[in-house]
């Protein structure tokens, strides 16, 4: 496995689409997704998508632990999960606001609204069909990755930059958005302490 340059906010590849991958089960998909999980744990992120490494493919990888996790199982860490062509669709209208940070905009977190749970499918490596669903956590991991096969940045969906923060004052963050959730602005649930990098 080979450690990957990850590219940062400012390079071209982090903001088109990324193509589909005609062959699921091509070896060179295989080795790009290794070196794609060795990478995102290297740099201690939850989740990767193949643009964030120079990669115009739709592949992401993300090790997000479940919400409904034994407190037992919170240490341990979750396996690696590498998804080709991904899909998401949201279920319901319930908007969740989060704390969320990327490996390619390093130093920074803001505070995003995702959908609460959603409808997830793809490809897996060994070319089965995934289709399921989820919520909390897991779920804001997988819009954060989509988004980057669309060109999209979590700073695309804030609409308040004013809830951007540099990494070491982001623990204020979540608090801030509570104080500004009034029941008239509405649509969203106040920040929870979701932290997908």
């Amino acid at each position: 496995m080979t450690l990957l340059k990850i590219a940062r906010m400012g390079h071209p590849v982090l903001r088109r689409a990324a193509r589909a991958v005609a062959e699921p089960t091509d070896p060179a998909i295989a080795r790009l997704a290794g070196d794609m999980v060795e990478t995102m744990l290297d740099a201690g992120g939850v989740g990767l998508a193949a643009p964030q490494v120079y990669r115009d493919l739709r592949v992401i990888a993300l090790r997000a632990p479940a919400a409904s996790a034994p407190a037992a199982d919170a240490e341990s860490e979750p396996p690696a999960t590498v998804l080709i062509n991904p899909w998401l669709a949201a279920i319901g209208d319930e908007v969740l606001l989060g704390l969320e940070g990327c490996l390619s905009i390093p130093g920074w977190r803001g505070v995003v609204p995702r959908h609460a749970r959603i409808r997830y499918g793809g490809v897996t490596l060994d070319g089965r069909t995934v289709d399921g669903e989820a919520e909390g956590f897991p779920a804001r991991v997988l819009q954060h990755e989509i988004d980057h096969l669309d060109g999209v940045l979590f700073l695309d969906r804030m609409p308040d930059l004013t809830l951007l923060g540099v990494d070491e004052e982001a623990h204020h963050l979540p608090a801030l958005a509570r104080d500004r959730s009034a029941p008239e602005t509405g649509s969203a649930r106040p920040a929870q302490e979701d932290n997908p990098q």
